[in-house]
């Protein structure tokens, strides 16, 4: 089978580099085309049509500045899906670019397979009836969204969370502190996301926390999309070191943990680090969310178990002072802090057991075969 897979983001990267290796395994033949970030290409052992790089724009104001390079992409993407013909497309998340994919994917009788369902129970709920005509499969990985679907008559597969998958098979290095020249201290990891914008609003207020914690060492989870230099940018004189690729091993190895929300406030709780989740965007932006979005809560961690399991500081809130404070609580107050590991048990139970991206590649495989019959 010809696959053509894409990923706008480094965390649909992840999940999209799991996707082809268990498609390999289940499909031996599978050929692949993609539009992805380093994991993607490197599984595939293909260069991606567009890197992730230059695909993620954050924020209404921002993907406004961009639309001429978003077109692009659209349009490089259709011409390309065209020539490569496949038996299907596989949409990872990235709901502003892979529903347009969607659509043209349709109208040119292209089966659609979307895998990590667009946050459409967060805001715009209307885009069910859209999705329900252009996707022929939507597999779930979070388990509140089957009966979102259901409600609106849709019927999807909960394939649970790819982010075991890629926790479960990781390779942690016991050696960690001594190959990225670490003291003993405890760590106080710093994940200030993937996103030029995200970086520039948030890591400076996680930085003030070297002068609130001198008996902790910081350390940023760097993103492969940026060079050191970058982070020193930042970091300047400080003795704050950065670690690329080793995001599962710095938290493993953590005491704490400042979050940018997004994926990687799931993943924390997955490895049961105590955090504080930040976010902070363009003031517009902000303001048009809070219109639009009908959650109450911004992380995974608290969506999932619906209520407060852990805090978040957003926009003025996500400040030095305040960062400091709740950090604060989870080194020195033990019931604080037990009090979130215990909210990452009810997240476990929640949550199931790995094997996202192999349940997903064998139903993939077998929507496709039903159709060949």
């Amino acid at each position: 089978m010809r696959y053509y897979i894409i990923a706008g983001e480094t965390s649909g990267d992840l999940h999209g580099a799991n996707l082809i290796k268990a498609l390999k395994v289940k499909d031996p033949d599978a050929v692949f085309r993609i539009v992805g970030g380093d994991r993607m290409q490197q599984e595939a052992n293909q260069n991606a049509l567009i890197h992730t790089s230059e695909m993620a724009f954050m924020g209404f104001v921002e993907v406004i500045k961009n639309l001429g390079t978003i077109s692009k992409n659209l349009k490089t993407v259709k011409k390309d899906l065209l020539d490569f013909n496949p038996h299907t497309v596989i949409l990872i998340d990235f709901p502003g670019f892979n529903l347009k994919i969607a659509s043209f994917a349709k109208a040119h009788q292209i089966k659609t397979c979307y895998y990590i369902s667009p946050k459409i129970w967060a805001w715009n709920q209307g885009r069910v009836h859209k999705i329900k005509k252009i996707v022929d499969h939507m597999f779930c990985i979070l388990p509140f969204e089957v009966d979102f679907y259901k409600r609106f008559g849709m019927k999807v597969d909960y394939v649970g969370n790819p982010l075991l998958d890629a926790i479960s098979n990781y390779s942690f290095n016991s050696d960690f502190r001594r190959d990225n020249r670490l003291t003993e201290a405890p760590i106080i990891a710093l994940l200030p996301g993937s996103r030029k914008m995200e970086i520039e609003q948030i890591l400076p207020d996680m930085i003030e926390l070297y002068y609130a914690f001198p008996k902790h060492q910081l350390v940023i989870a760097g993103a492969p999309n940026f060079e050191l230099s970058y982070y020193q940018n930042y970091t300047a004189d400080l003795d704050i070191p950065v670690v690329f690729d080793r995001t599962y091993d710095l938290l493993k190895n953590a005491d704490a943990a400042v979050v940018t929300s997004g994926t990687a406030t799931l993943e924390t709780g997955i490895l049961k680090v105590p955090q504080v989740v930040v976010y902070k965007a363009n003031p517009i932006s902000v303001w048009l969310a809070r219109k639009l979005i009908k959650v109450k809560f911004i992380s995974l961690v608290n969506l999932i178990n619906d209520y407060l399991s852990v805090i978040e500081l957003i926009q003025q809130d996500c400040n030095p002072g305040q960062i400091r404070d709740e950090i604060g609580k989870i080194i020195s107050e033990k019931e604080h802090r037990d009090s979130i590991l215990e909210n990452y048990e009810v997240l476990a139970g929640k949550l199931g057991e790995p094997g996202a991206s192999k349940k997903t590649a064998k139903l993939i495989l077998q929507y496709l075969n039903q159709v060949k019959e």
